[in-house]
């Protein structure tokens, strides 16, 4: 069973969809008491970062999310969700994060080397370069384009977190994980064949968890 986190600000249609077209069941829910019956959690997120840990933070569910990865539930984060697990982010002013992955969440810097403009947000298709090809989210997997809506992207000191990049005027992570956490700055849910593979090798994740003491 697979929780997706309702606190108000995530693309959560989708997602719940996506997991429907997989046949892997599935829990929407703003109560960390109906999520406690699921191996694994989905932080959806859509909108600006400090909104999004105001959130987290009057619903209860930062200290749940950071109290089940702790536990080794298997946390999936998706577009703003996967910012969310950083450090912190320079949107609108420094705001906190989980900081269950090392980093901050800065803007793109609107110009390339040479002084050319580039739009903001990233939006559109995008391919993916496997880094870490052999990482349980990108398993049955060989690069595929994805579709990315973001205006800020992970600065990470940690490049061992980083498992799939894309490029647009800087290498963007587009993949992340280390242990139980894991991330995707793109959605999955609306990339096609390749977003729902990695939908479902997390769902893998979850299975292989189930049962595992902890």
């Amino acid at each position: 069973m697979i929780g997706i986190i309702d606190y108000g600000m995530g693309n959560l249609f989708s997602v719940s969809k996506a997991l429907e077209r997989l046949g892997v069941p599935y829990t929407l829910s703003h109560s960390p008491q109906e999520l406690e019956k699921c191996q694994g959690l989905i932080l959806p997120g859509v909108g600006a970062f400090p909104d999004a840990m105001k959130a987290l933070n009057k619903t209860g569910m930062k200290q749940y999310i950071l109290n089940k990865v702790e536990e080794g539930i298997p946390l999936l984060g998706i577009c703003l969700g996967m910012q969310l697990l950083f450090d912190e982010s320079e949107e609108n002013g420094t705001t906190e994060g989980l900081q269950l992955l090392p980093g901050r969440v800065v803007r793109f810097a609107g110009k390339d080397a040479a002084g050319h403009a580039y739009k903001i947000p990233h939006m559109g298709w995008n391919e993916l370069q496997h880094l870490q090809p052999e990482a349980k989210l990108l398993s049955k997997m060989d690069g595929g384009y994805v579709y990315f809506v973001h205006s800020y992207y992970v600065d990470t000191p940690d490049k061992h977190v980083v498992l799939a990049s894309a490029q647009y005027e800087t290498e963007v992570p587009a993949v992340v994980g280390k242990g139980n956490v894991y991330g995707a700055q793109f959605h999955p849910e609306k990339s096609s064949t390749t977003g729902m593979k990695i939908l479902e090798n997390f769902c893998n994740v979850v299975r292989d968890q189930e049962g595992v003491e902890r």
